[in-house]
């Protein structure tokens, strides 16, 4: 079988003694059984997903359902697969030479494989991107991006030093873990908070910033939704929250100022966008500022710390370094 012909296949795993000394991939979803017995399609799957496992989240259903299938039914004798051991650092890369076999002995992971270890490679060979790719959040995954450099390791004769040169994939790489950061945390608020529950959010963000916030009673005061001071002295800030998904307009800007009086100063969030004319109306009166979804983000990533407790344990986040190139590291 030509290499082109092969699918590579990437796994995670707790249990680096069964993959590496028992010479098996495997996958769990005990109470599932064997997956043999159920009807070789994709909906079948599910369906058996959704029976065994009815409190696990809706969307969670086709992702662990899919990974179910492919393990038992796509993956073909001759394909390659990429394990990333976390007991000794290393890239293992294998051919697959079994079939799938249950084997319920296996106390957490009894969809079995077996594999043959064809390389043992240490992770400071391979390129950022080619990291990351496999530390996908799933468990079993399909290697398409960085497939390439995997099987270049393979190579007859093939002795991988690390490179000296500086790894070209580092700023695709730093940019893509941004960004899905920020798609999570926007998501995250997206699902949990709308109407009132927006407001509380955005009064306490407003509190992280440094400033004394009142939310106004449900029911809202002449559409004011929170009045904001930096201080016992003036100037008050006047702040209109909307969580709907459509795009705010010209008219919705307009009727906030109808509520300030003279002095006051504006503050509108939404999560969504602004339209056009909207944003002309921001950029010619000056007593109001607009904040977009992506500007939220950014402000509870600034002051993240600093939110309460529960808004914390909503959008879970953890400080880590990330690599980026050299030349914006020195700005």
């Amino acid at each position: 079988m030509d290499n082109n012909e092969k699918r590579i296949w990437g796994i995670h795993t707790k249990d680096d003694e069964l993959f590496l000394k028992q010479n098996k991939i495997a996958i769990g979803w005990c109470e599932i059984g064997d997956l043999k017995k159920i009807p070789a399609t994709k909906n079948d799957f599910k369906a058996k997903y959704a029976s065994t496992y009815p409190n696990d989240k809706k969307g969670s259903i086709p992702v662990s359902s899919g990974m179910l299938f492919r393990f038992c039914h796509e993956v073909q004798i001759g394909d390659y697969v990429v394990y990333p051991s976390k007991s000794d650092h290393m890239i293992n890369i294998g051919e697959v030479i079994g079939d799938y076999i249950y084997e319920p002995s296996q106390p957490n992971y009894p969809q079995v494989r077996q594999v043959k270890w064809l390389k043992h490679i240490p992770r400071t060979s391979f390129s950022q991107g080619a990291l990351y790719e496999i530390g996908s959040a799933m468990s079993f995954f399909t290697v398409k991006n960085y497939g390439d450099e995997y099987l270049a390791a393979l190579e007859k004769g093939s002795k991988i030093k690390p490179s000296l040169d500086e790894d070209e994939t580092i700023g695709a790489t730093a940019e893509e873990i941004v960004e899905s950061t920020r798609d999570f945390i926007l998501k995250e608020i997206s699902h949990h908070l709308k109407g009132y529950a927006l407001e509380e959010f955005v009064a306490n963000l407003l509190q992280a910033m440094g400033y004394r916030t009142t939310v106004s009673p449900h029911g809202g005061d002449s559409g004011i939704d929170i009045k904001a001071y930096k201080d016992e002295l003036p100037p008050r800030i006047l702040v209109q929250v909307k969580s709907q998904d459509g795009a705010i307009n010209e008219s919705t800007l307009q009727s906030l100022k109808g509520a300030m009086h003279e002095g006051d100063y504006g503050l509108f969030v939404t999560l969504s966008t602004y339209t056009k004319k909207a944003n002309e109306y921001l950029q010619h009166t000056p007593i109001i500022r607009g904040i977009n979804g992506n500007e939220l983000v950014d402000l509870v990533l600034k002051y993240y710390n600093l939110l309460d407790k529960k808004y914390q344990n909503m959008i879970p986040l953890k400080m880590v370094y990330i690599p980026v190139p050299k030349d914006e590291s020195e700005q």
